[in-house]
């Protein structure tokens, strides 16, 4: 228990709040997803939360806000603890604020959904079905995360190649946060203003709504496609990518992932690269058309309720980071880097990657749109042995090219998917004058600060 901390003051102020201290579980609450890097599973697996608290409504976040500004607790915000980069992982104890009993559905409109910040992403979408839409986007793990999580935390997921990244104008609407002061504040924002939030790690400010936008509902079905070479599932994803394409997903992978697909042995067998897809009915016929023009045979096409009723996984399980999910669940020495390719793709970085680093590296491929265009990005597979190994592999992608955003590392600035530029730090200073939210998480040199317990100004 951080002992500079008044606790009986600050219990006394949240009131009827609910707060658990139970070592174990807060503990359990102190982690996320950080273990598919092997270099943060060494930095964080030891950090963790004093206490945790349970807010059911704005108006108790408001509390909790107005007690730690008061009392000067750090506080780190919590949805369902899927992310990747120890972003709900609090480097200097304080209190895990547990969203996930803030669900409600406020209103679904025609084009938009507003909803609480801890609705998990799944149960959203099952909502908004109702009305004929759909969300436009979400991670794979859609059954676990919630929709406050994957706005603080993510860049982009399944349905990305249709509708672009999270930061793309449009996609997310609108973000209501509290300020963490001795009074807290509403503060809505919009337009561009939202990523002054976005993919922020919940350091400024506290999402407690979003108003996300709405597409009709498309009955999507899950598709495999097999290949002999795997630059052919490349040039395929790419015959893919066109407006009179309805798509929701193309991830290929190569064909040394099958086996961390057992339930799918008869459909993607290990001598055979592969493509995941989502597709419109409308796109059935052309899709099936325009495989074996690119040397593709098609082993499924299933809706959702097929799927089920056989036991198979979704596409969408297959893909993105749920594929290094796959493989850590066979063994824990995996990790994964994530690149972005020069446009136009080129065949040749693949095939030296294959040739210099053999089965020390895996290929997996994502197809999306950033800013309307058509982007390759890529998730591949790395048997880890040692830091600077990773980093060797690391630099070679981008001594080919490539761009790499670092997976290996909890803070914003070195992650290299957001600028923490002088506007950033301007909301910073607005949304958390204390610096309480998420301390450490900005830059290293906040992180460096924090953990030597001294006072850190960005």
């Amino acid at each position: 228990m951080n002992r500079d901390i008044n606790w009986p003051g600050f219990r006394a102020d949240l009131g009827d709040i609910e707060i658990i201290d139970s070592p174990q579980t807060v503990r359990l609450k102190s982690r996320d997803y950080f273990w598919y890097s092997p270099i943060l599973n060494q930095q964080l697996k030891k950090c963790w939360a004093d206490l945790v608290v349970v807010p059911k409504s704005e108006a108790e976040v408001i509390t909790i806000a107005a007690a730690c500004a008061k009392w000067r607790v750090p506080l780190t915000i919590r949805g369902g603890g899927t992310g990747n980069y120890g972003q709900a992982v609090p480097l200097v104890g304080g209190i895990i604020v547990d969203m996930t009993r803030l669900t409600e559905v406020h209103e679904i409109g025609h084009g938009f959904v507003r909803v609480a910040a801890g609705a998990l992403i799944e149960a959203l979408d099952n909502e908004v079905h109702k009305t004929g839409q759909e969300l436009l986007m979400w991670p794979s793990t859609r059954s676990q995360a919630t929709i406050g999580g994957f706005i603080s935390g993510g860049s982009g997921g399944i349905g990305s190649v249709r509708h672009g990244v999270l930061r793309d104008e449009g996609n997310v609407r609108a973000l209501r946060i509290v300020t963490v002061e001795e009074a807290p504040r509403i503060i809505t924002l919009k337009g561009a203003d939202i990523q002054k939030a976005h993919h922020a790690y919940g350091t400024n400010g506290i999402i407690t709504e979003l108003e996300l936008a709405l597409r009709p509902s498309v009955d999507w079905q899950h598709a495999i496609v097999l290949f002999d070479e795997y630059a052919d599932t490349i040039r395929f994803g790419q015959a893919l990518c066109r407006d009179e394409f309805d798509i929701y997903l193309i991830s290929t992978v190569d064909r040394r992932f099958s086996q961390f697909y057992r339930a799918l042995a008869d459909y993607f067998p290990p001598d055979k690269h592969a493509v995941f897809a989502m597709i419109g009915p409308k796109t059935i016929d052309a899709f099936k058309s325009l495989a074996p023009e690119f040397g593709g045979t098609l082993s499924l096409l299933m809706a959702d309720a097929e799927l089920q009723a056989a036991n198979l996984p979704p596409s969408y399980e297959c893909a993105w980071n749920h594929t290094t999910l796959q493989a850590l669940k066979s063994d824990r020495s995996w990790t994964y880097l994530q690149v972005a390719y020069p446009q136009p793709y080129q065949p040749a970085i693949d095939r030296v990657i294959m040739e210099e680093f053999g089965d020390e590296v895996l290929l997996h491929h994502e197809f999306a749109r950033e800013r309307g265009d058509y982007q390759i990005f890529a998730l591949p597979l790395v048997k880890f042995t040692t830091r600077d190994r990773l980093y060797e592999i690391s630099a070679r992608f981008e001594a080919l090219g490539c761009g790499v955003f670092d997976a290996h590392v909890c803070t914003i600035a070195e992650g290299g998917m957001k600028v923490v530029d002088a506007v950033q730090v301007a909301f910073k200073a607005e949304a958390d004058p204390h610096n309480l939210m998420n301390p450490g998480k900005t830059c290293q040199a906040e992180a460096d600060a924090v953990l030597a317990g001294k006072e850190w100004v960005g």
